[in-house]
């Protein structure tokens, strides 16, 4: 009997099963299509990996050297720096105060503001009876010295436009941010206070001695600047060294000056003594600003940062 043909596959390895020819359907979706089987090799020789686990390794190798190749490119002349360490912390915003993080300074400066208003545009009669009653001189201090301190507290001489407007947002916001509103708004009324009899109670001595007359008893005296001094002194002893002597030589310097011109000795006067009961208030309120930074007291509400 003669034996059939056979092709060249077949005899070397007739144990092989036959592999049904791919589909030639050119409509067929080649992602929906079964990965093509590895063809069969010759005996003893290993088989090829397939081609998607090649296609994974490519994958997570180019994956893994991104980074490094990040790394080590030059930067580009356009690309942004990041800001150093110390600059990262710094928020301008924090310079004013704020509903919640400063309530006593973002108040008190609501209320400022509205009664520097009324003195400009109300009628000036009014304004000027109001101003009248709400002065610290010697006559209303002898007749109801706690409503009058509190009340000439409320207006600003010489309206928004002051100077004392600007000193009094900056120094009472970083006072109270790290004292709480409560000793800022104690600090403010202990030096408007003290300030105020240190330089009145002169006044009402010499009219009884004969050296002033009688009219000084009822000369205008309200504002906020004896409070704001005294704010002023607080704050420089809660500050770093240079930027403590800077404050103070600084402020200092402008009230000497004024005292030097003599244009209003009493208020000068007034301004000097307040800058120096706000320095005589550095060990109090250091020790507070200590316990509240470290942690070994409840930090007060008010002093809490400004989110």
């Amino acid at each position: 009997m003669k034996r059939p043909v056979t092709s060249g596959a077949e005899t070397t390895n007739p144990a092989a099963p036959s592999v049904p020819p791919a589909s030639t359907d050119s409509t067929a979706d080649p992602a929906l299509a079964p990965a093509a089987a590895p063809a069969a090799g010759l005996d003893g020789i290993p088989r090829q990996r397939p081609l998607a686990v090649e296609r994974v390794h490519v994958a997570v190798a180019s994956t893994e050297s991104a980074p490094a190749a990040a790394e080590n490119a030059p930067a580009t002349t356009g690309s942004a720096r990041p800001l150093p360490a110390r600059l990262r912390g710094v928020r301008p915003w924090r310079l004013f105060p704020t509903p919640t993080g400063t309530p006593f300074t973002f108040g008190y400066a609501v209320v400022l503001a509205v009664t520097s208003l009324i003195a400009e545009y109300a009628d000036p009669d009014l304004v000027d009876r109001v101003l009248q009653a709400s002065s610290t001189d010697v006559a209303h201090l002898a007749q109801s010295p706690v409503r009058v301190l509190v009340a000439s507290a409320l207006w600003v001489a010489g309206g928004l436009t002051s100077a004392y407007v600007i000193a009094f947002l900056l120094v009472l916001t970083a006072l109270e941010r790290r004292i709480g509103g409560w000793r800022t708004a104690g600090v403010f009324l202990l030096g408007h206070g003290l300030a105020t009899l240190a330089t009145e109670i002169p006044v009402g001595l010499s009219v009884l001695a004969g050296h002033l007359p009688e009219s000084s008893l009822h000369r205008y005296d309200y504002g906020i600047s004896f409070g704001v001094a005294t704010s002023v002194g607080a704050l420089a002893g809660l500050l770093g060294p240079w930027l403590r002597w800077t404050v103070l030589v600084v402020f200092g310097w402008m009230v000497i000056g004024d005292l030097i011109a003599f244009t209003d000795p009493m208020t000068n006067w007034g301004h000097t003594m307040a800058l120096a009961i706000g320095v005589a208030t550095w060990p109090l309120l250091r020790r507070v600003s200590s316990r509240t930074t470290t942690g070994t007291r409840e930090t007060p509400r008010t002093a809490r940062a400004c989110p």
